[in-house]
């Protein structure tokens, strides 16, 4: 056994096995809707299920998974206690890494044997003396970068953020996450970090000191690290900084024209907003932080030198105003920024005169010895001034209805989250307990049509029912009527009521697991098993069985329509309203009257009228499933016979084909083109694929159980998905 736990089989080991073999906890895979879909009772086998992997002893795979999920199986199985086995049911590969204990057929009797086999194997090796380290490629961890203050901001290698500047910081993830593969257009890659500028001056250096023409400059964290030229340190990639010596013009007498002198001279100050103390002659990154430095417009400091030129320029420095923190008075500056302690923008100080006692009759700049810092203005316009200052702190971001802005959570959600169909994927945005925006993505996206080029009829109905494991009846009928209407065949109408009510089977089977899928979402318990057990019994059931099950499901319809809880839990959840991208019970429950079936001859025959309700909510979208359950019912009884949809003989013809067909979902629409009697074209359309854009509209602002509660009152199938 792979998934032993390490310890010798003996003694009491030997009955805590036994115990383990006879009660086995089952993960499935892609999901327990797929399991149902295809007829498989998981309780029937005395399997106990869980939501988690964490709380299993079996990983049961139904068939082989596609590539963007196996990643997710991986990590799925990584996460079991030992002792733990793989079943695998049905043809193909398991993902790299992992080994089947147990292999049988993808039906319920494949499974029971394959447990059989599995309860001899966990009885005599639930423990081995040696056990292997499980370790696969999508365990592996790798290093991405980010930003501390703009986590979107995400790259491969160190560097600045392009944002504001700061380092980005190492994190681990998954070597598996497909970071990228979900990017949200506000992830930018980050900079690398440039070189600072180099000032320029333009006067004559030949007066400058030996001490000034070759300066070094060093590293603030990395001392040792000494350079003769400005850069960034071989260590820890800080910019170096010049290292300063006696020799810095103080107290020099300037007694040339000042007319001449260049920027360099009158060189503006940059310093960090984080970090007020570092003070920088040059543009560049704060060695504490990263930083970008921000340039300081304030007084030029003429310390202890000797000026003689026109002081009446002056004018707009002297009289600049005051800035101040409204949370921490004690913060003064001369510009405009952020406070140093809580980041929140400074506010500009209104109140009297701020150069008072300064004298500007002569040269003598004596005045200029300090600063007032009227700290009593901070608080002088109370609370408003405060409430602004958050605004412009938020400013560009999203608020929440409240009122309040918070911090973003962003948190997956599938492919395997119980309620949800196996295979779709959630990448929410939370603010708070709210969601803020959503994005959804398949995993298990349907391939190409025609993966091997021209193909048989035949083998394209097979694959096209493949392709949508939760309702394959629908795409078979989809297929054959394409395929008849391309060869220009006719279907004897009592073969086409027989098709029409294997459809209208797998629509009731399809609500009941809808409806079992809702149980499992609000914790309806009684909701999740019967709705189950009814699904299991019908999908394969003849007319006879359908007609005995009539009564039990209309005592679970009426007990449904009296459950007070639940209606007041779906309505006003996930309203849509009347829009015409919508098809099914989505748009039905709207009040849309759209129905593929209203057109098709078949259909009238059997007396079909559309059903619509109204309300466009999840509560709406439930009693519409309700009601076409019904109507099902009744249409299955008016029909002689029931048969699986076959194509006919196709032969030698040549021609286009169009076909639409109401799948419990919606209308899915199919072309092709038959060239001697083989598919050489096709494209379809599926009715998820219009559905995804709705997951936005009707998430957003809701709370998290209401959000995952109206994406699955959508009744998505990520299989219908193309890539």
């Amino acid at each position: 056994m792979i998934g032993a736990r390490q310890g010798a089989l003996s003694g009491f080991r030997r009955l805590i096995a036994g115990a383990m073999a006879r009660d086995l906890c089952v993960f499935a895979l892609p999901g327990i809707d797929v399991a149902r879909a295809r007829g498989i009772d998981l309780r029937a086998a005395n399997l106990r299920l869980t939501i988690t992997p964490r709380h299993a002893s079996v990983l049961l795979f139904l068939g082989s998974l596609p590539k963007r999920l196996e990643d997710a199986a991986v990590v799925a199985y990584a996460q079991m206690p030992r002792p733990r086995a793989i079943v695998f049911l049905g043809a193909g590969d398991l993902p790299d890494g992992l080994h089947a204990d147990v292999i049988g057929e993808l039906s319920q009797a494949g499974l029971i044997n394959a447990l059989d086999e599995l309860t001899k194997i966990i009885s005599e090796g639930a423990f081995a003396a040696q056990v292997q380290e499980f370790d696969a490629p999508a365990l592996q961890t790798r290093i991405e970068y980010t930003c501390p203050m703009h986590p979107e901001v995400v790259s491969d290698h160190e560097g600045n953020c392009p944002k504001c500047g700061m380092n980005l910081v190492p994190r681990e993830i998954s070597a598996g996450t497909a970071h990228a593969a979900h990017a949200t257009p506000e992830q930018e890659p980050a900079m690398p970090p440039k070189s600072p500028p180099q000032a320029t001056a333009n006067h004559d250096h030949s007066k400058h000191t030996s001490a000034e023409a070759t300066a070094k400059y060093t590293c603030p964290m990395h001392p040792e690290v000494v350079s003769d030229e400005p850069g960034s340190c071989p260590k820890c990639g800080m910019f170096l900084e010049e290292v300063k010596g006696e020799a810095d013009h103080e107290g020099h007498d300037h007694h040339h024209d000042h007319s001449k002198h260049t920027s360099a001279e009158a060189a503006a100050k940059y310093t960090c907003p984080m970090h007020p103390e570092v003070v920088s002659d040059e543009p560049g990154s704060c060695p504490k932080c990263g930083m970008f430095l921000e340039e300081v417009k304030g007084e030029a400091e003429h310390e202890g030198h000797e000026h003689h030129h026109d002081h009446s320029k002056h004018a707009s420095a002297e009289t600049a105003a005051k800035y101040t923190c409204p949370m921490h008075p004690e913060v003064v500056s001369d510009e405009p920024g952020s406070c140093p302690k809580c980041g929140m923008f400074l506010e500009e100080v209104k109140g009297e005169a701020k150069h008072e006692g300064h004298d500007h009759s002569g040269n003598d700049h004596s005045a200029h010895q300090g600063h007032d810092a009227h700290a009593s203005g901070a608080s002088a316009d109370g609370i408003e001034p405060q409430f602004m200052s958050m605004i412009e702190l938020t400013e560009g971001q999203p608020v929440s209805p409240d009122g309040l802005i918070m911090e973003w959570i962003d948190v997956p959600f599938g492919p395997f989250f119980p309620g949800l169909p196996g295979g779709l994927g959630l990448d929410m945005s939370l603010d708070g307990d709210s969601v803020a925006k959503v994005s959804a993505h398949s995993l298990v996206s349907a391939g190409e049509l025609l993966a091997e080029g021209a193909t048989p009829p035949e083998k394209f109905v097979e694959r096209l029912a493949a392709m949508s494991p939760l309702s394959p009846v629908s795409y078979r009928q989809l297929a054959c009527l394409a395929l008849e209407s391309a060869a220009k065949q006719e279907v004897a109408s009592s073969d086409a009521t027989a098709r029409a009510a294997a459809v209208e089977r797998e629509r009731i089977a399809s609500h009941l697991g809808w409806l079992a899928n809702l149980g499992a979402q609000t914790g309806f318990a009684m909701l999740e098993r019967r709705a189950t057990n009814l699904e299991l019994t019908i999908r394969d059931a003849n007319m006879d069985h359908i007609a005995a099950l009539d009564p039990e499901i209309a005592s679970l319809l009426a007990r449904l329509r009296k459950s007070h809880m639940l209606r007041d839990k779906l309505s006003g959840t996930g309203h849509i309203d009347h829009c015409s991208a919508t098809s099914g019970p989505v748009a039905r429950a709207s009040g849309k009257d759209d129905d593929a079936r209203s057109d098709d001859a078949t259909y009238i025959g059997l007396g079909f009228a559309t059903v619509t309700g109204s309300g466009g909510d999840a509560a709406a979208r439930l009693e519409q499933r309700l009601a076409e359950i019904e109507q099902s019912c009744e249409l299955i009884a008016k029909a002689e016979h029931l048969s699986l949809p076959e194509p006919a003989k196709i032969g030698a013809a040549s021609g286009e084909g169009e076909a639409v067909v109401e799948t419990p979902r919606g209308a899915a629409r199919l072309t092709l083109t038959l060239t001697d009697g083989m598919v050489t074209a096709a494209d379809i359309g599926t009715p998820t694929a219009a559905h995804f854009t709705l997951i936005e509209a009707i998430t957003q602002h809701a709370e998290i159980a209401d959000a995952l509660i109206a994406v699955g009152s959508l009744d998505l199938s990520p299989w219908e998905m193309r890539p």
